[in-house]
């Protein structure tokens, strides 16, 4: 008997795209965000549900805005010497750069 897939449980579109993502003395890219949620890389290890923060760097038409964010991981994935997260964003506040 074949495992079933688990359910996919994201509420809002996801975009596929690179933005630079902060993580106390780690830095990196996204991978896809949306409204509630975003996946990056890390080159730092983080736990399951820990709370983390992170700063998000957005550049649009010539404008850079920061997002600050405040989440909870609810996935980690180890590939290539990388740690892959995915976080429900629980809090966040967009900035001019």
């Amino acid at each position: 008997m074949l495992n079933p897939k688990p359910q996919d449980q994201r509420k809002e579109e996801r975009v596929l795209v690179e933005h630079t993502v902060r993580v106390t003395n780690s830095q990196d890219v996204t991978r896809d965000i949306s409204v509630s949620g975003v996946y990056f890389w890390l080159d730092v290890t983080v736990a399951l549900g820990e709370t983390i923060n992170f700063i998000v760097e957005i550049g649009m038409q010539g404008v850079n805005f920061i997002l600050k964010c405040v989440g909870e991981i609810v996935r980690v994935e180890n590939k290539d010497g990388k740690v892959g997260v995915a976080v429900k964003i629980s809090h966040s506040v967009m900035e001019s750069a």
